[in-house]
């Protein structure tokens, strides 16, 4: 997804990732092999440093100088915050990197705490993409929607691989692997955002582009956690199940993604609207939803990426399927079939 010229900086808040690994996940010392791998499918990692004070983490320290991680030290001093010191220290630095290494596109932030919000928020002001990775016991809820992709650790594929291990020693009978058949959800993430797409932009929508999008909606988003090994082997999984269709793309291995129909379930939606409408003569707006649910039980506007009724009534109006006018005696909209 991410183009090969994606130049990283990682920037690794230690302690809140190896005392969250530790608690959270039974893993000392913290191992920085699947967090390197990770970046290493999304660019070329080009610095890589970690703030601590190193005293606490010896094993670690060692293990991270193999792994060419820079360990800048934040020793404990008597009467002042080490935590407080390191957030500061790896803030500025970021934030001096990013005006004095142009070159740098991405910055991958490893830390669970919400306190680097704001630095996030700054880096994204001077365009560039950033990465969380974090522990997700340990991780705040504030920090991954403000990223353009979070990675939980916990879901790393070597992490994956070392829990499973763990769990065999300690159960005869390990849990079972999520079944991508029994997926609820992935499926109208997709479609939502596939529809959002064609409504908002002229030709065709690739692959990658609808990755990002979903990302932009949901960073924690990642297809492993449906039981795929790739956003393409979910996406024909999918045209198997004809939510979408796929086409060749401009580039191998970044398909065209349409709806399988020459019209859109959010089509279909409209002319139910449009036929709704012509039924009833000139309904009020309040009250229309409940005689679509009528006749489609489960609809709402929210599946084809709508914020609102009336925003799907507007886009309705927009194709030429109906009008619409505003009534001061009701204090409400009209609707009328199109003339």
């Amino acid at each position: 997804m991410i183009n090969d010229d994606e130049r990283i900086a990682l920037f690794l808040d230690y302690e809140n990732l190896a005392i969250g690994a530790r608690d959270g996940l039974g893993v000392s010392p913290f191992d920085f092999g699947p967090v390197a791998d990770a970046l290493a499918e999304r660019g070329r990692v080009v610095s890589r440093r970690a703030y601590a004070d190193w005293s606490y983490f010896d094993d670690d320290r060692r293990l991270l100088a193999r792994a060419s991680v820079e360990l800048i030290e934040i020793p404990q001093r008597l009467g002042a915050s080490r935590k407080n010191a390191a957030d500061i220290k790896m803030a500025v630095d970021a934030i001096e990197l990013a005006y004095e290494r142009g070159f740098v596109t991405t910055f991958a932030i490893g830390t669970g705490d919400s306190d680097f919000t704001p630095l996030v928020h700054k880096l994204r002001e001077l365009d560039k993409r950033v990465i969380g990775i974090g522990v997700q016991s340990s991780t705040s809820a504030l920090l991954p929607p403000a990223c353009d992709e979070f990675l939980f650790y916990d879901r790393l594929p070597g992490v994956e691989q070392g829990l499973r291990d763990r769990r065999r020693a300690a159960a005869p009978e390990p849990p079972a692997e999520p079944s991508a058949d029994t997926d609820t959800d992935v499926g109208p993430l997709v479609a939502r955002t596939l529809a959002g797409l064609q409504r908002h932009t002229d030709g065709p929508v690739l692959a990658s582009r609808l990755k990002r999008a979903i990302l932009r909606k949901d960073p924690t988003f990642d297809e492993a956690d449906h039981g795929f090994r790739s956003f393409s082997e979910l996406l024909r999984h999918l045209a198997a199940q004809r939510v979408v269709e796929l086409a060749e793309g401009s580039a191998q291995g970044d398909p065209q993604v349409a709806f399988p129909s020459a019209a859109s379930p959010v089509d279909d939606a409209f002319a139910m609207l449009a036929d709704v409408v012509a039924e009833l003569g000139s309904p009020q707006l309040s009250g229309l939803k409940n005689q679509l649910r009528r006749r489609e039980p489960g609809f709402s506007e929210k599946r084809f990426g709508f914020g609102s009724f009336l925003s799907f009534v507007r886009a309705a109006r927009a194709q030429g399927l109906l009008d619409m006018d505003w009534d001061d005696a009701v204090g409400d909209y009209r609707l009328h079939a199109a003339s």
